[in-house]
């Protein structure tokens, strides 16, 4: 029987990664850096240290930090994103129908809480979650599972009794690596791409997602 469902943030609840994509673009601008597209597309949903790992200069880390890097980034993809936010499509109704049926819902997320905090805020969406774990709150980020077995223990929940929610490989094999039945939107990969990972069901986007499809998964 499911009881929950875990939603990742970028990609999830907002429909943002060109929005990130610009933000990196504009910020690999400021330091030279090139050849950061092809990288950056293989780590979809990983926590900001590990993209900058892998997209900048290990002298700049060692001269600016990743903590300093990633504020520097997320600031530019706030203010992009701001006049533009909104949730993805279905989104709202999905929750609401949860609501009634008392289906509790968390966010599970590599991103920081800051950036969660701009989106419940903006999209207004907030009191629809019980229980948020962010990149803060763990020790590694996705793939590796633990932020999804933290959202399930903040639930008092056992992870088969879940079902998540994701955009990205990184977060679908989180969620597989959890034992949760996995929902992938096709919103930052190709449905057929979608459909080579450990995703159960793939759907566009909320639109195409009610609460009798969660239970039955």
């Amino acid at each position: 029987m499911k009881k929950a469902a875990l939603f990742d943030m970028d990609g999830t609840l907002v429909d943002n990664t060109l929005a990130h994509m610009r933000a990196f673009e504009i910020f690999c601008a400021r330091y030279g850096v090139t050849g950061w597209k092809e990288k950056l597309s293989q780590a979809f949903g990983m926590g900001n240290d590990d993209i900058m790992r892998l997209i900048m200069p290990a002298e700049l880390i060692r001269e600016r930090g990743l903590a300093s890097l990633a504020e520097e980034k997320e600031a530019i993809y706030r203010e992009l994103y701001e006049p533009l936010i909104r949730p993805t499509a279905g989104l709202l109704d999905f929750l609401e129908a949860l609501r009634r049926e008392g289906i509790a819902c968390a966010v599970g997320s590599s991103a920081e809480m800051r950036n969660i905090r701009f989106v419940f805020e903006k999209c207004g969406i907030e009191s629809y979650f019980q229980t948020v774990v962010s990149s803060e709150q763990v020790t590694r980020c996705k793939p590796d599972p633990e932020i999804y077995l933290k959202a399930a223990e903040a639930l008092r929940l056992r992870p088969e009794e879940c079902v998540v929610f994701e955009d990205a490989r990184a977060g679908i094999e989180a969620g597989d690596r959890a034992g949760m039945k996995v929902v992938a939107l096709a919103t930052t990969l190709s449905r057929e791409e979608l459909e080579r990972t450990a995703a159960t069901l793939v759907i566009d986007d909320f639109t195409q997602m009610s609460v009798e499809r969660l239970r039955s998964l």
